[in-house]
């Protein structure tokens, strides 16, 4: 299953949700963004093109086919470097978290059954977004959400998806939104 979308629209929390209910493994894309000796110019003008795919490729994808245990490592954007490995023993359900996990770089190499993009009003976006992190809000705006959209509008990333989810309201953990948002 893979669950893309925009930033703070609840992706993580989504997430953490269905591992939580469900027997399964979940893979942060956050662990495949470039290193810094990664972000050329050429590379960062691509859509999608700041997530290290090849990594993903060669680290979770192919391994995530053979059915067997694997581990990864996942870049630490505090110490700009890769961090030491995570474990994944195989599970019913693998979820494949964060933006970019629906590229078709990805997708030429995983086939999801589910794919669910999570979006919500940039008023709400920039709410969040400021609350979670204050001091990276400005890059935020000024680098990240533009690539996202890049990455959503050139591959119409929100079309191809099974499910889209408005997220405006809080996700809990037991399961129950808001009705008036439905």
């Amino acid at each position: 299953m893979a669950v893309d979308g925009m930033s703070a629209a609840g992706k993580s929390s989504f997430a953490g949700l269905l591992a939580k209910r469900y027997t399964s493994c979940l893979i942060h894309m956050d662990h495949f963004f470039l290193r810094p000796e990664q972000r050329t110019p050429a590379r960062l003008a691509m859509p999608g093109g700041n997530i290290d795919f090849e990594r993903f490729v060669s680290e979770v994808s192919l391994p995530l086919d053979s059915g067997m245990p694997f581990s990864y490592r996942p870049y630490d954007c505090k110490t700009q470097a890769l961090a030491e490995p995570v474990f994944i023993e195989p599970e019913p359900l693998t979820v494949i978290e964060g933006a970019y996990s629906l590229s078709p770089e990805i997708t030429k190499n995983i086939a999801y059954d589910i794919s669910v993009f999570m979006q919500l009003d940039e008023v709400k976006q920039h709410k969040r977004l400021k609350e979670r992190n204050s001091e990276l809000y400005a890059r935020f705006v000024n680098e990240w959400i533009p690539m996202e959209k890049m990455y959503f509008e050139a591959f119409r990333i929100p079309e191809k998806c099974d499910y889209i989810i408005e997220n405006n309201t809080t996700v809990k953990d037991n399961g129950v939104q808001n009705d008036k948002n439905k």
